[in-house]
């Protein structure tokens, strides 16, 4: 088992590692739309913290030996079902054609300013 950090990603605000590799295969933590290089900016609305936190999984994936196409599931909570739509069209624009499991999940709430969160699973290497 391996325990992987990047400075690519935000720093784990408790007890976890930013993912897990074990038997090929990668579990990312919870991503939250969080700049590692400017952790106290603007969140800003649903899509630009779709956008970061999708980027914040990359870096993760990268640091383990993966990229997002080799993801085999994602999950997306987010605090308010009509945050749907601008997360699902970031999520289109920045997955492309690769098309992994998938399951948006309205939950009661996060942290504020935070509207969501996403947690991956991918297989390493080629």
């Amino acid at each position: 088992m391996k325990f992987i950090h990047t400075d690519g990603a935000p720093k784990p605000a408790g007890h976890y590692s930013q993912a897990t590799v074990y038997g090929g295969v990668v579990y990312v933590a919870g991503m939250l739309g969080i700049d590692p290089a400017d952790p106290d900016a603007d969140k800003g609305d649903a899509a630009q913290q779709a956008r970061q936190a999708l980027k914040n999984v990359a870096a993760v994936l990268d640091a383990a030996g993966s990229d997002l196409d080799r993801v085999v599931r994602m999950e997306i909570f987010v605090s308010d079902v009509e945050l749907w739509g601008p997360v699902n069209d970031v999520y289109t624009e920045v997955m492309g054609d690769h098309k992994p499991a998938r399951a948006i999940v309205p939950v009661k709430s996060f942290r504020d300013p935070f509207v969501l969160e996403i947690v991956a699973t991918a297989a390493l290497g080629g």
